[in-house]
């Protein structure tokens, strides 16, 4: 096992429990067990903990990567160096102040930051993360992340780290080896064809997420959706916490509650349309990472 910290004083701002409990990721796991039962800035110094993928450029191994915040750093273990999967994964990279101040300057996006400043996006390897939204239609945080686990218990490999072991999620070719009725069997209901067949379609070379890397964003979302289950608004929840799109506004409930309330004018009827008068209302490149504070500032009640 390796461990260590790193110091957030050479990361800025940051709020672990906001960036992984924020309904953007459901490919972490807190380790007493309570992911999602509390939804405060700064919540406490809980472990994190995932096994990610070999990463083009990051790792060339399968790690386990154990994470929590403490005062002024986030320690960590891991069965390798985890400082570049944490860069990567939580965006410690990311010029947090230099982003957020680039974004338009509304009372609603400056309230959002104030509550939850130090929030990141993600960057979630990207076959899963497409699984997770897939399984996202119609279900509360909590349904979705456990839905990952008991996929990744079920049916992925396990790498062991000082004496347990961690389940990995499973590769395109493990999913698509099951059947419609096992997944059924861990509470996928009606998404269960829809995760096998995408499984497949990776699996079998006729289409890959990561092909949309170096696409025009809306070319990008148009791409996704040709993947079993994914309309434009999963599609643009996979381009913004996966491939880097971060000007990508996914209209969720709560989305399309503030354009409501706060921004009717950008409501012009088609979701393409929309989501391009909120994304130039929010600031355009960006535009995600405004969207990311709104959704979590008003899904934890903070208007």
């Amino acid at each position: 096992m390796e461990s260590g910290a790193i110091p957030l004083s050479s990361v800025g701002a940051f709020d672990l429990q906001a960036t992984v409990e924020s309904g953007q990721t459901y490919l972490w796991d807190r380790a007493d067990g309570n992911m999602y039962e509390t939804m405060s800035a700064h919540g406490g110094d809980h472990w994190y903990e995932t096994v990610v993928p070999p990463i083009d450029g990051v790792s060339d191994e399968r790690a386990v990567v154990r994470v929590r915040q403490v005062d002024d750093r986030l320690e960590w273990e891991s069965t390798t160096d985890a400082v570049p999967l944490l860069t990567h994964l939580l965006r410690l990279d990311d010029d947090l102040d230099a982003i957020l101040g680039s974004t338009s300057e509304l009372p609603l996006l400056e309230r959002a930051y104030e509550a939850y400043r130090g929030m990141r996006l993600v960057r979630d390897p990207p076959f899963p993360c497409l699984v997770s939204f897939i399984c996202s239609a119609q279900m509360r945080v909590s349904r979705i992340h456990r839905m990952q686990m008991d996929m990744a218990d079920a049916f992925g490999e396990t790498v062991a780290l000082d004496g347990r072991t961690y389940s990995a999620f499973p590769t395109p070719e493990q999913l698509a080896d099951r059947t419609e009725a096992e997944l059924r069997d861990l509470s996928l209901g009606y998404r269960a064809p829809y995760v096998r067949r995408t499984a497949e379609m990776v699996a079998d070379g006729e289409a890959d997420p990561a092909a949309v890397r170096g696409m025009a964003y809306e070319d990008a979302r148009e791409y996704l959706t040709r993947f079993v289950g994914v309309g434009d608004k999963v599609a643009d929840c996979v381009l913004l916490f996966s491939l880097e799109f971060l000007e990508a506004v996914p209209l969720d409930t709560w989305i399309r509650t503030a354009i409501a309330d706060y921004y009717p004018e950008c409501d012009a009827g088609g979701y393409a349309e929309t989501s391009r008068a909120i994304r130039e209302r929010f600031g355009g490149d960006y535009a995600g990472y405004a969207q990311t504070y709104v959704f979590y500032y008003l899904r934890a009640g903070g208007e």
